[in-house]
Parts: structure tokens; C-alpha cells; sequence
């Protein structure tokens, strides 16, 4: 991660949406829809278990995007099928070994790659996607990468999941922390359009088993169901198949159950050079930004369908970036795109380096991509309105001081809202429905360096933005929590949090105690566990 514009780890922030990959709950035996589509299906390739020593080893222990996190499980069991999870997890559950669970690989903490982590099941050979004309939804398996997903929805039937930008992330541990993206602020999170899931859950007496819980809440297992719509991974047990269908969708026909995919998208760029910035300009180009969001995130507003991130990038980049695009072409969103440019940048005193392209919006959602695991830290936030004065003079501090000239940083500020908040709270397990912002801080390094001085520029960052409510962003007035698919340890302890604001709720602020009964209910052994994970209750 020589530079922050590693866009794989945020192309949009959409792309953090790795957590825990794909961890979820407690079961019984599979609906018969789902047998029915198993019968049906070709036959999947055997469970391959890799040990140490094995050619094979090193590359399945290396595929997390963070390279500050290399694990050492005993084995890595390879899975193709729901069969082979349940089989995979009653072998560890039997052994006392624990388990953790991989998808795309991109989590941000060590959650997976904890070192107490023995058993580690790695589901991405799961990349099935297709209609369930029983259930009348799109089935997605955990293991398809968002690319995947979003391509193969396009072209059989010309409709989309609102998800992550980044096409390598695997939908496993993306949605299960809400799944947004370029489209959410038209559409909604990928939650919003979650209709079941089909999880392996180990019950009080060791059993591992599969259970299919869905949005219906005549649904029995309907708490299992809504724990995973932003959750987090590694909490009740493993997804092994999500189905996607919109809430108000009806009939039969698959092109009329999920969002219309746009047909092309605008992509645009505008760079501010830091030789023209002072405190003042670089200050006004901050507050241009976050008001604009406070005027144009209600649901409806002709930039629903703009997404952008403003690159807070520290001196030593040389500009300060806002990127991004709008789901539509043309005259209009042409004009649209050098409104909102104008807007962000007027009273600054500089003038941006402009560009745009015109693409096919398949080529658009499906060209981010990361290959390459970097070393890096990030800490999250959501905003509801911009940053205070205070909060955007201490920003400009921290990414023009001395120490950033040095290093490499960044602060992200993500587009959101829109259709995102017009979801109740409880809805969902999404607690922060009224934000307009997602807020990034982040610091990259490569193998050869020191990462203290990053670490510690990082962290000071985020504790002095936050300094008021004790160094991490308690909900309130602007800000509304922390965002748990950018998962950060930092916040569970107390040399960095000192809110006295347990760090669970700042993640998920009024649901933690019913999360709490759903995991005593689905996960009573805690066999699914990690840095941050729900807890059983006391």
C-alpha cells in the first residue's frame, strides 16, 4: 500500500466491506427449496483439507487484504458445498478447535487471522449465482466476489444488489455488515434487500447443523435473519447462501425483484493541488463538502444516484481528491457532476485538475479491483451532519502537519443517505439510519517500514477529531458511531476510548442486547467468536 490510493481498500470505502467473512448462526435441516435446488445442482468437487507443509498452505493463509495479519490455523478446510461447512465445522467443533471463516478475504482486523484461530474453513469456492424460482429470489453463494455477483445478475437478467464498489470483495463478510455502495443512496444497503439466508450454527450439545432464516417475521429462525443484516461476520455461525429480493418486490418475473441496473455511469475526478491549498481554502473545500451532503442526502434528491469520496489525502500525496460517479450519462449528468464540483470547491481559491469518462455501468462496477494485500490501519465514523469547526481545523492539522509530510494518510469522506434512511432503525440490524457520511482514517506502509509513527499518526488523528466525546465518536449532534465491516479494535480499549461509551455501542448502539439474545439462542457455546464479536450475555 505504497499510497492510499489503494483503491481496493476503499475504491469508495464500498470496498472495506470485508469484515469477518461470512460468519453467521445456530440450525436444523435446510428448507425444501433448498434441497430441491441441491438435487438439481451439479455435484460440487470434494472438501479439501490443506495443512502446513502443503504447496497449497502458504497462498490460502496469505489471501488477507492485510498483510499485517498472517495466520497459522492447523489446517484450512476448503468447502464447495453446505454439506461440507456443516461437515468442516462439526470436525473442528469435535476437535475444540477454533474456527474462523474465510470469503473474499477482507477483513481489516485480525479476526480471521488471530493466531488462537486452529480451524479455518475457507468457503471461497462457493461462488454459485442464480434465481430460486421457489423462494422468487436471487440465491448468491458466500464465495462469489461482488464482480461476480454484479455481472452475472446483469447479464441474465439486467438487475443489481446496491453493494460495495470493489469487485474482488466476496459477498460473504460484505453483507453481513450492511453491504453498501455506489447505488445505496438510490437503492439502499444490500440488507435492505436481503430475503433469507442459510446459515451452519452449532447447537448447545455440539451439533452442527443448517437452518434457513428469512425476512418474514412469522418466520421461527426470523431472529437469525435480522441478526445478519449488519451484524458482522464471525458472530453466530457461516453463511453459506444469501437470497436477494426487494421488499416491495412482487409477481414472479426475476427482472422486476431486485433494483433495475443502471445503464451506464459517469465517473469523474477533481483534484486540488496542495500547493494552492492554505488552512483556509483546505478548511472551506471541508465544509463545502459535508454541507452540500447536509442539502442533497434526502431520499429523492436529484444526486441520488451520485456516490464520491473526498480524499483528505496528507500533503506528502500532493492533492486533495474527490472521485466518484453518478448512475446516469448525458447532458444532465454532466451538468449535475460540475454543479456538485463547483459547489465542494467555491471559496477555496484553487481550482481542481478535472476529468471524466462515459462507461457501460457494468465496466464501471466491475473494474476496482486489489490484488495485492497492503499493510495498513483503519478507524471509521458516521456522520450525520459535517464536521464541527473545531473537528475541521484539527483535520487540517493532522494531514498538513510536519508528520504528514512524512508519511502516508488520508481521511476519506464516503457519500450515503438517501434511500439508506428511509429504513427504520430496528428494520434492520443497521442501528445508524440517518447518517449522511461515512468518515475513513487511514495510513498505509510498505513491509520495509517502521509502522509505528503510522499507527500512532492514525490513531492521534482519530482521538483528536473526537477529542470532545472521549476520542471515538459517540453518538450525538454529528456523530452517529462506528461502522463494524471497518473493524477497529482500537475502540475496545481504554487507552484510546475513554468515552466511558462501551465500544459495542458505538457498532451498534440500542440492537447490542437483542443481538445478545440471538446469540445465546443461536451461538450458546460461542464456538463463532473474534476481537469483536457479540457476547453472550451474562
Amino acid at each position: 500500500m505504497a499510497e492510499i490510493t489503494r483503491r481496493g481498500v476503499l475504491a469508495g470505502t464500498a470496498a472495506f466491506g470485508g469484515a469477518a467473512a461470512g460468519l453467521s448462526a445456530p440450525g436444523l435441516a435446510a428448507a425444501p427449496a433448498v434441497a430441491a435446488a441441491r438435487s438439481s445442482a451439479p455435484s460440487r468437487p470434494d472438501a479439501v483439507t490443506v495443512e502446513p507443509g502443503n504447496l497449497r498452505y502458504p497462498s490460502l493463509t496469505h489471501r488477507g487484504c492485510n498483510a499485517r495479519f498472517i495466520g497459522t490455523p492447523d489446517y484450512v478446510r476448503v468447502v464447495s458445498s453446505t454439506e461440507q461447512v456443516v461437515d468442516a465445522v462439526q470436525q473442528a467443533v469435535r476437535q475444540g478447535k477454533r474456527i474462523a471463516v474465510r470469503s473474499g478475504g477482507h477483513c481489516f482486523e485480525g479476526f480471521v487471522d488471530d493466531r488462537s484461530v486452529r480451524a479455518l474453513i475457507d468457503v471461497s469456492p462457493m461462488t454459485a449465482v442464480s434465481y430460486d424460482p421457489q423462494r422468487r429470489a436471487f440465491a448468491v453463494e458466500p464465495g462469489a466476489s461482488l464482480g461476480e455477483m454484479y455481472r452475472r445478475l446483469f447479464l441474465g437478467w439486467g438487475v443489481t444488489v446496491p453493494a460495495g464498489a470493489t469487485a474482488e470483495v466476496g459477498v460473504g463478510g460484505h453483507i453481513l455488515g450492511g453491504g453498501y455502495g455506489a447505488l445505496s443512496r438510490r437503492h439502499g444497503l444490500g440488507v435492505d434487500h436481503l430475503e433469507a439466508v442459510e446459515v451452519v450454527v452449532v447447537d448447545k450439545d455440539g451439533g452442527a447443523r443448517s437452518v434457513v432464516a428469512s425476512r418474514d417475521p412469522g418466520d421461527p429462525h426470523h431472529d437469525l435473519w435480522w441478526a445478519h443484516t449488519g451484524c458482522g461476520g464471525g458472530n453466530f455461525g457461516i453463511v453459506t447462501r444469501y437470497w436477494f429480493r426487494s421488499p416491495d418486490a412482487k409477481g414472479s418475473d426475476p427482472s422486476r425483484l431486485l433494483p433495475r441496473a443502471p445503464e451506464s455511469a459517469l465517473t469523474f475526478s477533481a483534484s486540488w493541488s496542495w500547493k494552492d491549498l492554505d488552512r483556509s481554502s483546505f478548511t472551506r473545500l471541508v465544509r463545502n463538502h459535508g454541507s452540500w451532503h447536509e442539502r442533497n442526502s434526502a431520499p429523492g434528491s436529484p444526486y441520488a444516484g451520485l456516490f464520491s469520496v473526498l480524499m483528505l489525502n496528507n500533503r506528502k500525496s500532493g492533492t486533495v481528491d474527490l472521485v466518484g460517479h453518478l448512475d446516469s450519462t448525458g447532458a444532465g449528468a454532466r451538468r449535475l457532476i460540475d454543479d456538485y464540483v463547483a459547489a465542494v470547491g467555491r471559496g477555496a481559491g484553487a481550482r481542481p485538475t478535472r476529468s471524466h469518462l462515459e462507461r457501460p455501468w457494468l465496466l464501471a462496477a466491475a473494474s476496482v479491483e486489489e490484488s495485492q494485500p497492503g499493510f495498513f490501519k483503519a478507524k471509521a465514523a458516521y456522520l450525520r451532519k459535517r464536521f464541527t469547526d473545531r473537528q475541521t481545523d484539527t483535520i487540517h492539522d493532522h494531514v498538513a502537519g510536519k508528520e504528514a509530510a512524512e508519511l502516508t494518510g488520508s481521511l476519506w469522506l464516503v457519500s450515503y443517505g438517501g434511500k439508506v434512511n428511509t429504513v427504520a432503525p430496528g428494520a434492520t440490524a443497521v442501528a445508524q439510519r440517518d447518517s449522511i457520511l461515512k468518515a475513513v482514517y487511514l495510513t498505509g506502509w510498505e513491509p520495509q517500514d517502521d509502522a509505528g509513527p503510522r499507527l500512532s499518526w492514525v490513531r492521534e488523528f482519530y482521538r483528536a477529531v473526537y477529542a470532545d466525546s472521549g476520542g471515538v465518536p459517540v453518538p450525538g449532534a454529528v456523530s452517529d458511531g462506528s461502522f463494524i465491516n471497518y473493524p477497529d479494535t482500537d475502540l475496545a480499549d481504554s487507552a484510546w476510548n475513554t468515552s466511558g461509551t462501551p465500544w459495542q455501542s458505538l457498532y451498534y448502539k440500542q440492537h447490542y442486547p437483542r443481538l445478545q439474545r440471538i446469540k445465546a439462542r443461536w451461538d450458546p457455546r460461542n464456538e463463532f467468536r473474534h476481537a469483536l464479536s457479540i457476547r453472550l450475555p451474562e
